[in-house]
C-alpha cells in the first residue's frame, strides 16, 4: 500500500507522515480503468459475482515492522519522500540491516485468529485478505524459497505450533464461510533476484539492468512463481489472489510471467479472482481505489481498501475512525456498487488494539439491523440524494434508503423526502429496527415519509437509519 502513509515513531525508528499517489491512480480511481477487461472464464465470473455480494471484508497488514511501530516496508526504500528517524537512521545500510534483523525478535505470542474471526463475523464482514508477504519480502507463511519468514528458526515464533500464521488465519476464517484472499507483493526487496546486493537500490524498482542480466531476472520470475504456487497448493481453497506492487508490470519493463502464474494458480484454484492491482487488463478482475471512494458508480467490479486508523500497519498511537464514520463509509461505498475492505493491523504481540474491537462491535450492532440492504445489494439510481444513499435488493423488490446521521444517535425530522426513480407503486415503507407505522406519499418522483413524533427524538437507532421501500 502506498497512497496514504501515517507513521507514529517509536523507540528505534520512524518516518514522517506522507501522502503518495501511485502513477496508476488519480483521486483513488485508476486512470486506465476504461481498459478494464471482464473475465471470460465462467468460474471466475461466478466467483466474482459471489464476492460482490459479500460487500464488507477485512484486510490485515502484519509483519516484523510492528516491532518498531513502523510503516510496512517503505522505510527501507531509498526514495526521497521517506524520512527515517531513530538510532539507525543516519546510515541506510545500517538501518536496513537493523530492520531485517527484526526477524530475530518477532514473537507474536498473543496470536489468536479465532478471536479475530469472531469479531469480524459479528461486524458483518464476509471475506478476508491477509498480507502473506509485503514488499520487504518477509513471508508470513512457510515458504521453502527463503529463510526470511515467520517459520524460520531465526524467528522466535517458529517454535509456536501455530507459527504458519497464514494457514492458521485462512483455516480459522474459512470454517465460518469467509471468502479467503491472499495478498502477495510482486516486488521483493529482500530477494537477491530483485534487489541484488551487487548494486545499491535506488528506488522501489529492480536495481539492475534486466536486459544485461536476464538469467537473474528469470530466477526472480521462478522465485515468484514458486511462492505463489505454494500459497495455491498448501493453504486450502483460496478465492482471491490480491497482487500488490503495480510497478512490476509489462510497460514498466520489469514484467513477470502473469499468464503462466495465473494459469497455474487457477489450475489449483478454479475460479480464482486475480487482482493485479493498478495493472489494467486481463488479470485485474476488480479495481482497488485506495483510501478513497469514487464519486459515482463504476461500470466494473471494485473495492475501496481503507485503514480503520491512519496507518496500514499497527501503531499503539494510531487514531481510529469513529464508528459513525465507518458506517457512513460502508453505506457510501455499497451505494456506488463497491465493496469495502477495511484494514486492521495486528500488533507485534499478535492482537488488535482494543479500539479496533470496539469499532467492529459497533458496526456489528448496526449491521444486525441494517445489513439486509448491504449484503447482496445492488446500486440503484439516483444513488444518493443529499444525506440519503440508496441500495436495492438483488431481486429488485426492495429499495433501501440510508439516512446518514450527523450525530451518533439518529434524530429524524418530521418528514424525510427524497427522489426515487422508476417507482410507480409502493406497498409498504418501514424503518428498520423500529416498529413505527409510517405514512408516505409518492408524487412526481419524490417520496415523502412522515416520521411519528416519538421516533423523531428517540428512534433508538445509531449512525444511520434505513427506510425499506417495498414495491
Amino acid at each position: 500500500m502506498r497512497k496514504l502513509i501515517a507513521i507514529f515513531p517509536l523507540l528505534l525508528a520512524g518516518i514522517m507522515p506522507v501522502k503518495y499517489a501511485s502513477a496508476q491512480e488519480k483521486d483513488g480511481v485508476h486512470e486506465m480503468s476504461k481498459d478494464y477487461q471482464a473475465p471470460k472464464d465462467p468460474l471466475v465470473i461466478r466467483k466474482l459475482s459471489q464476492w460482490q455480494d459479500q460487500r464488507f471484508g477485512l484486510f490485515m497488514h502484519w509483519g516484523t515492522y510492528t516491532l518498531w511501530g513502523e510503516v510496512e516496508s517503505w522505510s527501507i526504500c531509498p526514495v526521497d519522500w521517506v524520512v527515517r528517524k531513530g538510532p539507525y537512521s543516519e546510515d541506510y545500510n545500517t538501518y536496513r540491516s537493523a530492520y531485517e534483523h527484526l526477524q530475530y525478535d518477532f514473537n507474536p505470542v498473543d496470536f489468536n485468529p479465532e478471536k479475530w474471526e469472531k469479531a469480524a463475523k459479528a461486524a458483518g464482514m464476509r471475506y478476508v485478505i491477509f498480507t502473506t508477504k509485503h514488499h520487504d519480502g518477509f513471508c508470513m507463511f512457510d515458504t521453502k524459497e527463503t529463510d526470511y519468514k515467520i517459520t524460520s528458526p531465526n524467528t522466535p515464533f517458529s517454535k509456536n505450533p501455530r507459527s504458519n500464521v497464514t494457514k492458521e488465519i485462512f483455516d480459522a476464517f474459512r470454517k465460518d464461510s469467509f471468502m479467503i484472499g491472499a495478498y502477495f507483493s510482486k516486488p521483493d526487496w529482500h530477494s537477491q533476484y530483485f534487489w541484488w546486493k551487487y548494486y545499491p537500490p535506488k528506488d522501489e524498482h529492480v536495481n539492475y539492468d534486466i536486459k544485461k542480466f536476464p538469467d537473474r531476472w528469470q530466477k526472480f520470475n521462478d522465485f515468484t512463481y514458486n511462492q505463489i504456487q505454494e500459497l495455491m497448493t498448501g493453504y486450502g481453497p483460496i478465492d482471491i489472489l490480491w497482487l500488490d506492487g503495480g510497478w512490476v508490470r509489462p510497460d514498466g519493463k520489469q514484467s513477470i510471467d502473469m499468464p503462466k502464474i495465473v494459469g497455474m494458480a487457477r489450475n489449483h484454484q478454479p475460479g480464482l479472482i486475480v487482482v493485479d492491482r493498478t495493472v489494467p487488463g486481463e488479470f485485474e478482475n476488480y479495481t482497488t481505489p485506495e483510501q478513497s471512494i469514487p464519486d459515482k458508480p463504476l461500470p466494473y467490479p471494485w473495492e475501496t481498501c481503507m485503514t480503520m486508523g491512519y496507518s496500514w500497519s499497527y501503531s499503539p498511537r494510531d487514531t481510529y475512525k469513529p464508528s459513525r464514520q465507518l458506517v457512513s463509509l460502508l453505506v457510501k461505498i455499497v451505494s456506488r456498487g463497491g465493496n469495502f475492505l477495511l484494514n486492521i493491523g495486528p500488533s507485534e504481540k499478535g492482537d488488535w488494539h482494543p479500539e479496533a474491537y470496539k469499532r467492529l462491535e459497533d458496526m456489528g450492532k448496526w449491521m444486525d439491523i441494517n445489513g439486509e440492504g448491504i449484503h447482496g445489494s445492488r446500486p440503484v439510481a439516483p444513488y444518493s440524494d443529499k444525506n440519503i444513499y440508496f441500495t436495492q435488493s438483488k431481486d429488485q423488490h426492495s429499495l433501501y434508503a440510508y439516512y446518514l446521521s450527523d450525530s451518533d444517535d439518529v434524530k429524524l425530522p418530521a418528514e424525510v423526502t427524497f427522489a426515487v426513480q422508476d417507482i410507480k407503486k409502493i406497498s409498504r415503507v418501514t424503518l428498520l429496527g423500529t416498529k413505527a407505522k409510517l405514512q408516505w406519499t409518492l408524487k412526481d418522483g419524490q417520496l415523502t415519509i412522515k416520521i411519528p413524533k416519538n421516533i423523531q427524538a428517540q428512534s433508538g437507532l445509531k449512525y444511520s437509519a434505513a427506510f425499506k421501500i417495498s414495491a
